[in-house]
């Protein structure tokens, strides 16, 4: 297939739409977007939480807040969120400031994982009735940068392209790493987050019904991670080698499980001779895998206080009086699984947040392990615009510019804004 665009763009999650609509709405380029799911996935798709407030979700060393802050009205004007609204913020910002702890004020909106569907058709549907070419379903295993062809499928077919934008999202930055090694293009890999999944009632946790995604900042790199209140729930997701946990919740139209989970996580950064975080997280999933049956770990917070593994028979109908929502994770001691350091700043930061917030360590609290991210490629820029060589962009989560929807998206304008500035485009 000889068929040439002017911008092939790989990933249909926030970055690549941004990039997307802004060349649809500005120029009269040919574009197309390329995805291996049929369906936009990642944050988008699972319970799509999203931010509108400067810094959360911009990585601060490549983002200034007026820049960020004029993205973001863009983005809402996509997104059309519903903000929800925040109450006695002014009560738990007073008891975090005693405590040496931040509490953010964060505009939020939260679509929820059985509506975030048809918000990605509405959005979809508009790009194909501005032009835009999809290629969904098909995923890219190969950029002949010489020749300047995208190959499909092991060279079942390829494109053409001027200039390439690849915004693979959290889930494939391995497939980001493997293409920045064979585009020659350095990058940095040396931050992970590794933490835990933490569930309990709502009613241990009352503050959800005040802020839908309260964001905590404790002493030590820890912070507080994509609450999920109402029909919430644990998932595990499968990476090379190990599951990791992770929290979704539907939107407040489907009946409350009267349950809360949100994340606790440690940001590692690594020097010499360990420099690969991705390594180190796959050296931690794997060992928690074997510690655990090949499944995700869980443990009550009564138990781990007394230095005892939880076992089936903790997880009854007394005093631990809820299901765990992730079934399948297997009883046990995340202590022997957790690198001790990072176990005791976890373990501090939640002390403090019962401090805030008391009941969140109550007894039938559930610890689920690992809950690891890493999307912290960042490659080496060449300019602005996330541009890494000669009209190629790395952009999104997997990118490192981005953490999260909203900024996502902003990364996406900003590579449409520079393919258009280095093209005379607009």
């Amino acid at each position: 297939m000889n068929e040439k665009y002017d911008v092939i763009i790989v990933g249909s999650g926030p970055a690549g739409l941004g990039t997307a609509f802004y060349l649809a709405e500005n120029t009269g380029i040919r574009v197309l977007i390329i995805d291996r799911s049929s369906l936009s996935s990642g944050g988008l798709r699972n319970d799509c939480k999203q931010n509108y407030t400067y810094p959360v979700g911009f990585p601060e060393e490549l983002w200034g807040r007026e820049e960020a802050n004029k993205m973001l009205k863009v983005v809402e004007a996509y997104l059309e969120p519903e903000c929800a609204s925040l109450k006695n913020m002014d009560i738990y910002r007073k008891r975090a400031d005693k405590t040496g702890v931040s509490l953010l004020s964060v505009r939020q909106a939260h679509v929820g994982t059985d509506r975030a569907v048809g918000l990605i058709n509405r959005l979809m549907k508009r790009l194909i009735s501005m032009g835009v070419h999809t290629c969904l379903g098909n995923e890219v295993t190969g950029v002949d940068y010489r020749n300047r062809r995208l190959i499909l499928d092991n060279g079942v077919r390829d494109y053409g392209f001027t200039s390439l934008v690849l915004a693979p999202g959290r889930s494939g930055f391995k497939w980001l790493q493997k293409c920045m090694n064979e585009l020659g293009v350095n990058y940095l890999d040396n931050i992970v987050d590794i933490g835990v999944r933490i569930e309990a009632r709502e009613e241990n946790y009352p503050i959800v019904s005040d802020c839908y995604d309260p964001k905590f900042i404790f002493p030590d790199g820890v912070r507080t991670f994509c609450t999920n209140s109402g029909a919430a729930r644990v998932v595990q997701e499968k990476y090379e080698g190990y599951y990791s946990v992770n929290g979704h919740s539907f939107s407040h139209e489907i009946e409350s499980s009267g349950l809360v989970n949100f994340a606790m996580l440690k940001t590692i950064r690594l020097t010499d001779p360990v420099v690969s975080g991705n390594q180190f997280a796959d050296i931690l999933g794997q060992m928690a895998m074997k510690l655990s049956g090949g499944q995700p770990m869980m443990q009550r917070i009564g138990d781990f206080r007394m230095g005892r593994r939880s076992k089936l028979e903790t997880f009854n109908k007394d005093l631990y009086d809820f299901k765990p929502t992730l079934a399948g994770a297997t009883p046990g001691d995340v202590s022997l699984a957790i690198p001790s350091k990072i176990m005791r700043h976890l373990w501090k930061s939640l002390k403090m947040l019962d401090t805030i917030v008391p009941g969140i360590l109550h007894p039938s609290t559930i610890i689920y392990y690992p809950e690891i991210k890493t999307y912290a490629n960042r490659p080496e820029f060449t300019d602005h615009y996330f541009m890494v060589k000669d009209g190629i962009y790395m952009i999104g989560d997997g990118a490192g510019t981005s953490r999260g929807i909203t900024a996502a998206w902003s990364s996406g304008i900003r590579a449409a804004m520079g393919i258009c500035s280095r093209h005379g485009l607009l």
